[in-house]
């Protein structure tokens, strides 16, 4: 039998209004159950919904836990109990201004549960085996206290950087002194490198001894401890699974990094975020360096080069998104929040919203960590969100590229902001918005309707009415949408929209002084942008396909090609069109063509009169002609190097009786 859907609807003690009918349409619910304090003396009717055959949505964040653990007690007794889902419509549209419009709130709080509906993405997992051997990095004194609170659970070898004494040797834990090289690795799987090793002599009386000094050595472990109090191991080091850093001299931090560590004992279930398409990758060919952009932007150099594409390490990778973000073939995507997913939902809230409001929301992009919890502080002591501004929680904020944000817009969003969490999440989004608002400068819209913003502008309201965006039909991929959506918001399209350097998107020029034809650029292209002519010399380009990956021109000879970084928004940018090409020369024997006439021209003008193979001599005419006729002229030459004298007559019988 089919369950049903219950969606229950709290009002927090009677301070958020709601519009039931129209919610219990947007989750598709078969019924719903308005409460005051589901938390408190009306959790009974949690309970009675979860014990029943039904799929229960409940409109409340706040206590999501609760409800979760309510419904594993009911589970623990009866064996089954129904599906749960938690959404929270208070803090992001139900708490707001008092002079917030209540058709806003309720059209923001029916867009949030339709966009709950959608199916999440399903991220795949791999485990991750952890036998506890732990090493511990840092000044003898801090090391050995925390191989002490450490020891019972873990398999620990401190590597200690100072001159300061061991007093008492134990057979807990080893013991060595050296300097920290090189780290590579995650949970479970650290490699290390040290230099001027000496491994502690627990035998003898008096003082413990140190072997001699080893001048470089190797090991592995599953958790790594730094004590060492200077610059990290890793860049992005909190986002290092296994590795703990801390300052050893900072009260609590010891005991702070041993409860966590001691549990890094075991298997684990590690995400993989991200899905590879290697085929697409444009980062090389034929050794000539190409894209770069992930692996200048990955905050925990999990991306390295293997050749013509680049790898990704999926025990250090952190999910953060901000490769696929700036992927311009879409080589890589993310799995937990792919760009077909987000922009379902961007698609979904922002009909929701103007169907019931006829005006165009606003977006916020935002962390479900600390950009949840501001949102969150402001509901309860400010006034909260504006009544326009519809929030989506991710991950990391790194994920948003251009695309998302030209999606956004596509979807009929008038504004896009992003709360970011600190400096370092500003920096990683930087790059992205400022392609953004090229791209709405050059459309002749404002730049400043995408931009990163503090928490206190999220009171602000928005001015919509001079600005009602239509959506566009979002389909394709981050190309293919940022196109429609920018062309969407063009009065008209004039020339193309100048870009920065390292923008996606653009044309090339070739020095037609410098160019050969050779075709190296072509054949080397990764994303088929440049082609040639099947009949004439000529190097054709699509610059809808070109990425400005750069492979071509790090592969011209003749250094002739320059990136021109540009959106071209007309139907010219779609097709083939000829970039620079030459008649073909025609063979002087049989009239066949076999070259670009401007570089069979330049070898005989180096050559005729001034190589001795060619003074005083018709050799000049070889060059001329093509392959075939080459061959037959040198044959049949008087000259020809491999032909035969005359050949003799040939005798008979009657010339040896004559003779």
């Amino acid at each position: 039998m089919t369950a049903h859907k219950t969606l229950v609807l709290c009002s927090c003690d009677k301070t958020q209004r709601f519009d039931p009918k129209l919610l219990q349409t947007a989750a598709g619910a078969e019924q719903v159950v308005e409460v005051n304090q589901l938390c408190g003396n009306e959790l009974g009717i949690a309970a009675e919904h979860l014990a029943a055959n039904n799929e229960v949505l409940i409109a409340c964040g706040q206590q999501a836990a609760l409800f979760e653990r309510l419904a594993e007690d009911i589970y623990a007794e009866t064996q089954h109990a129904a599906p749960l889902n938690t959404i929270d419509i208070r803090d992001r549209a139900g708490w707001s201004s008092p002079d917030a419009k209540p058709e806003r709130l309720a059209a923001k709080q029916a867009a949030l549960v339709a966009a709950a509906q959608l199916a999440p993405p399903i991220a795949p997992a791999k485990s991750i085996q952890s036998s506890g051997v732990c090493c511990i990095i840092g000044p003898t004194e801090q090391a050995l206290r925390m191989a002490e609170l450490v020891k019972d659970e873990l398999g620990v070898t401190c590597i200690v950087n100072d001159a300061g004494p061991v007093q008492l040797p134990s057979a807990a834990y080893d013991v060595a002194k050296g300097q920290l090289a090189s780290a590579y690795g995650a949970l479970g799987n650290f490699k290390l490198e040290f230099t001027q090793l000496q491994t502690l002599n627990p035998a003898g009386r008096g003082a413990p001894n140190y072997s001699d000094v080893k001048a470089s050595a190797r090991s592995e472990c599953d958790v790594l401890i730094d004590l060492r109090g200077g610059a990290p191991a890793f860049p992005s080091h909190q986002k290092r699974n296994g590795y703990f850093w801390a300052d050893p001299n900072k009260a609590g931090e010891l005991e702070r990094i041993a409860l966590t560590a001691r549990e890094r004992v075991g298997e684990f279930e590690k995400t993989v975020y991200f899905r590879l398409e290697e085929s697409l990758c444009a980062h090389s060919r034929a050794n000539k360096p190409g894209c770069t952009r992930c692996l200048d932007v990955c905050p925990t150099e999990a991306i390295f080069s293997a050749g013509d594409h680049v790898q990704i390490d999926s025990d250090i990778c952190a999910g953060c998104g901000s490769c696929a973000a700036v992927c311009p073939t879409s080589a890589i995507s993310m799995t937990e929040s792919p760009f077909e997913a987000l922009t379902k939902a961007l698609e979904v809230m922002a009909k929701v919203y103007r169907e019931h409001t006829h005006e165009s929301p606003r977006l916020l992009f935002h962390t479900l960590g600390a950009g949840t919890e501001a949102i969150a502080y402001l509901a309860r002591y400010d006034n909260g969100l504006a009544d326009d501004l519809i929030s989506l929680g991710l991950d990391h904020t790194d994920r948003i590229g251009h695309a998302e944000i030209m999606a956004a817009f596509g979807a009929g969003y008038a504004e896009v902001l992003i709360l970011a969490d600190n400096e370092r999440d500003r920096r990683a989004v930087a790059a992205e918005v400022e392609l953004a608002q090229a791209m709405l400068k050059g459309t002749h819209n404002s730049p400043s309707r995408v931009r990163v913003i503090e928490p206190i502008e999220l009171c602000n309201p928005g001015d919509n009415a001079g600005r009602v965006s239509e959506p566009v039909l979002l389909v394709g991929g981050r190309r293919d949408i940022t196109r429609v959506a920018v062309a969407a918001m063009a009065d008209k399209i004039e020339a193309p929209i100048p870009l920065s350097a390292g923008a996606p998107y653009g044309a090339i020029n070739i020095d037609s002084d410098k160019c050969t034809l050779c075709l190296a650029c072509v054949s080397l292209c990764p994303t088929g942008a440049l082609g040639d002519h099947p009949d004439r010399p000529e190097v054709q380009f699509t610059e809808n396909a070109c990425v400005q990956c750069g492979v071509c021109d790090s592969t011209c000879p003749e250094t002739a090609i320059t990136l021109v970084p540009q959106l071209d928004l007309s139907k010219d940018a779609l097709s083939a069109r000829p970039l620079h090409g030459e008649e073909p020369y025609e063979c002087i024997s049989c009239g066949t063509p076999f070259g670009v006439a401007s570089t069979i021209n330049r070898i005989i003008e180096k050559l005729e009169n001034q190589h001795w193979m060619y003074k005083n001599s018709d050799n000049v005419q070889l060059i001329r002609m093509c392959d075939n006729c080459r061959v037959k002229a040198q044959f049949h030459s008087d000259q020809a190097p491999m032909a035969g004298g005359e050949r003799p007559r040939v005798r008979t019988s009657d010339d040896y009786l004559d003779s």
